[in-house]
């Protein structure tokens, strides 16, 4: 059934003036970012390894692979310079991937001889015909080989999570439903290689949450059936899933950031360090609720960076716990080397000064808030580990801290024409806007993602046993 008020409203968020966040500046070591020395890092995992919480690892893994093999399907449609520099980085390192190993061994000696035809190889690689690479969940993709086997990113996000705590771990994923079962018969596999069975939920994006497309004429584009077009409404509608996780730590990351397991030390400990911080904060912020005091709240911004000094002044004990008693989140940050994507900064909204997580999308193209976005030294790699239980053990509910109006407008092709949607407000974005947030620096050797499958030829997914 049309929704037209639904419609409407969309039709409204997309060609509306879009509400552009205000950076003030980015946040950097000693005013915004923390940095912890090696012993104290110690002392947290510590905290961590002895606590007896619950800890979930929440993993959004809806999305396909198709980008990954992008510039192999454009290299045959439409050959430029740069597809075919790739497509030769490609079939010059074929072996070293780890879905050479799944090849028919016809395939594999024909691409030895270098007696194959070009497009039909690509076709057999990305068609339901063939691999199903351009197809099938991202998470199933062949990522790395380790010994004699092959794996995807759900089993290593499994095996290697299970490192980070063994006895208290499950793992969460949001997929596509229609992913359920191959994706379930793959973590049968890591469970056989871990040698026990693992504590593993799924749910899909809530198909109302979708939002419809529009054409530059604000008419709403339409199916081949006639029915209206909507697209999934980005990581924000994850909200919804998340809010019903019932753990005492929740760390959240995206599938595509996985190193080999020979190279995942760093990651692990680093999972461990920010569930630490989230834990010794959490006892810190229930000690002053129960025992309120201005001085006591400065004395926890002093080693936290929670809150610009300004937005702490004159506060009388019930603000005290209204600010404290809210979801909290440890953010990790890696040193910003140019990679694509969002950063912390403090930004201004209204009379109000916060942290945030900020995407270019979200802020005005005006020249200072550009250049303050190319100033920013770190990058967000979406390593949460996240508290979202209030002081007396009880579920928050996040629908009540994040800021509607920070929601996203996306431009697609849809059949070689261009389309417009609206994005909720990103999950580690405006979903989280009102939570008590940290962001603390973590190695740049924790974020290793996988955008394109050449990603795969770097050091960090390469066994060294």
């Amino acid at each position: 059934m049309i929704d037209e008020n639904k419609i409407s409203k969309h039709r409204e968020l997309v060609f509306g003036n879009q509400n552009y966040i205000n950076l003030i500046s980015s946040c950097k070591i000693g005013d915004g970012v923390l940095n912890f020395l090696k012993v104290q890092q110690e002392n947290l995992i510590s905290k961590f390894d002895q606590s007896t919480a619950k800890s979930t690892f929440f993993i959004p893994a809806s999305g396909s692979g198709s980008r990954m093999y992008q510039f192999l399907h454009e290299f045959v449609t439409d050959p430029t310079d740069e597809n075919l520099s790739q497509m030769e980085r490609f079939l010059n390192n074929i072996e070293d991937f780890a879905f050479y190993q799944l090849l028919p061994s016809e395939v594999k000696r024909k691409l030895k001889s270098h007696d194959f035809n070009l497009d039909e190889f690509v076709q057999f690689l990305l068609s339901n015909s063939g691999m199903s690479f351009a197809e099938i969940s991202k998470g199933m993709v062949p990522f790395h080989k380790s010994g004699p086997f092959v794996l995807n990113p759900f089993q290593e996000h499994i095996l290697q999570g299970k490192r980070v705590n063994e006895e208290r771990i499950s793992f969460h994923f949001t997929i596509r439903n229609a992913d359920r079962n191959a994706i379930s018969e793959s973590i049968k596999h890591a469970e056989f290689m871990s040698g026990n069975q693992t504590d593993i939920s799924f749910s899909c994006q809530n198909e109302l949450t979708d939002s419809y497309a529009f054409d530059a004429q604000k008419n709403v584009v339409l199916t081949e059936t006639g029915e209206p077009l909507t697209r999934p409404a980005g990581h924000g509608a994850l909200l919804e899933n998340l809010n019903a996780i019932d753990s005492d730590l929740i760390f959240i990351k995206n599938i595509d950031n996985i190193q080999h397991y020979s190279k995942s030390d760093a990651s692990t400990q680093t999972w461990k360090f920010l569930g630490g911080i989230a834990l010794w904060l959490h006892d810190e912020i229930k000690n002053i609720i129960q025992d309120p005091s201005l001085e006591s709240l400065i004395e926890l911004n002093k080693n936290f960076q929670l809150y610009h000094s300004d937005e702490i002044t004159n506060l009388s004990n019930e603000e005290i716990k209204d600010l404290l008693n809210r979801p909290l989140r440890v953010c990790g940050m890696v040193r910003n080397e140019g990679q694509q994507g969002g950063g912390p900064f403090w930004v201004k909204d209204g009379a109000k000064i916060s942290k945030q997580i900020v995407e270019k999308v979200q802020i005005s193209s005006t020249s200072d808030q550009f250049r303050l976005m190319a100033q920013s030294s770190h990058f967000n790699p979406v390593m949460i580990a996240a508290i979202t239980k209030d002081f007396s053990n009880q579920k928050f509910d996040l629908q009540k801290f994040k800021n509607p109006t920070n929601f996203f407008i996306v431009k697609k092709k849809h059949q070689g024409k261009d389309i417009l949607f609206s994005e909720l407000p990103g999950l580690w974005n405006g979903s989280m806007a009102n939570w008590n947030t940290v962001f603390v620096e973590i190695p740049s050797s924790t974020f290793s993602p996988v955008k394109t499958v050449l990603d795969l030829l770097e050091d960090d997914h390469k066994d060294t046993f």
